[in-house]
């Protein structure tokens, strides 16, 4: 008997019992110990569903209170039992639709119904179930932590294990016990399989979420520097021309970064991307332009030799002391003098300038 199989006969069950909802506790438990073991029997035989051999629930109750001496009690005697008795209904065609489902989809996989290729799958969901439940338990008990692999508590890796061993072994035990026969057993753990269900969901996306935001790490500086409103880089040579298509580097070659590759368009008054490679990034908002006041750049200092002053051609030698040389020849009149070699000891003297008569 597959699990398709004893949903059906629990929703059936369930039905039955809704619809004897007017007899005493006891006559009605009395009346249905026996029922899910004679719904197993008849769904082995074959021949369709339980609602096609045997009817509604409905029916089906009065036909076993009658059977009982209860003519009456079959029938609902309250709204609420009436309410019921739809949602059993309901669950019945729900039953049906995904019995034929299970039909359908069962070739594509290879196999008479789907339910047989989920049999085989019965292992791995208690192992997966066991770990988000694992996982559950430590969300719930530190919150605070961030979703990871493991259902740690506190950072503790051996809690992880332990709570991860103890979950797994724990959905296993669950799993070779089968559906229980008891309603409120059966729901409670329907609830918490669909928990579970929605856990692993929001888990997954969050998980994903955060591996997406640790691609990157956004680096915020705080404080001011000189190079915080920086938008443009202009740089000039020695002439105080303007020099296009500049890229700065460090020290270590790494490129500089500075403004925004970006432009105001005057006629838009839009920022536009630039079309320039390197710096400025806006050349026709150049700050100073060749022939600007602000842009003359200082007067360099000559390094040139300075050349003697001119002689006057009036001026005249100057006259030779008596202690020098007879035989210098006299200076021509009227034009400059050739200087004469002289002693190291004349060099000396203060020379006296000739008069010119």
């Amino acid at each position: 008997m597959n699990l398709t199989a004893q949903d059906e006969i629990a929703v059936y069950v369930e039905g039955v019992r809704l619809a004897l909802a007017g007899l005493p506790p006891a006559t009605r438990d009395e009346l249905l110990e026996d029922l899910p073991e004679h719904l197993a029997e008849v769904l082995a035989e074959g021949g369709g569903s339980l609602t096609d051999r045997l009817g509604p629930p409905e029916a089906y109750a009065a036909e076993l209170s009658a059977s009982a001496g209860f003519a009456t009690a079959g029938q609902p005697t309250s709204r609420y039992a009436a309410v019921t008795g739809r949602a059993a209904r309901h669950r019945a065609r729900i039953s049906q639709t995904v019995q034929r489902a299970d039909v359908r989809v069962g070739p594509i996989l290879g196999y008479a119904k789907a339910s047989e290729f989920l049999v085989l799958l019965r292992p791995a969901w208690w192992v997966l179930r066991g770990y988000l439940a694992a996982m559950a338990i430590a969300f719930m008990f530190d919150g605070n932590s961030r979703l990871g692999l493991m259902p740690r508590l506190g950072g503790d890796d051996f809690a992880a294990v332990l709570l991860l061993a103890l979950g797994i072994l724990g959905s296993i035990w669950l799993g070779r016990r089968g559906t229980p026969a008891r309603k409120w057993p059966r729901r409670a753990l329907r609830l918490a399989t669909v928990y579970l269900v929605f856990f692993a969901l929001i888990g997954f996306f969050e998980v994903d979420s955060a591996a997406q935001r640790d691609g990157y790490n956004e680096v915020g500086y705080s404080g001011w520097n000189e190079f915080t409103g920086v938008r443009d880089v202009y740089v000039y040579d020695g002439d105080g021309r303007l020099i296009s298509g500049v890229q700065l580097y460090d020290q270590d070659g790494n490129p500089i970064r500075l403004g925004e590759p970006y432009c105001d368009d005057p006629t838009s008054g839009m920022s536009v991307p630039s079309r320039t490679l390197g710096y400025p990034h806006c050349p026709e908002a150049a700050p100073y332009h060749p022939g600007d006041p602000s842009a003359v750049t200082p007067p360099t200092p000559d390094t040139s030799t300075p050349s003697a002053p001119a002689t006057s051609p009036n001026a005249s030698a100057p006259a030779a002391s008596s202690a020098d040389s007879p035989s210098k020849p006299p200076a021509p009149a009227g034009g400059a003098q050739t200087p004469a070699a002289k002693d190291p000891v004349d060099s000396a003297k203060p020379s006296v300038p000739a008069r010119v008569g």
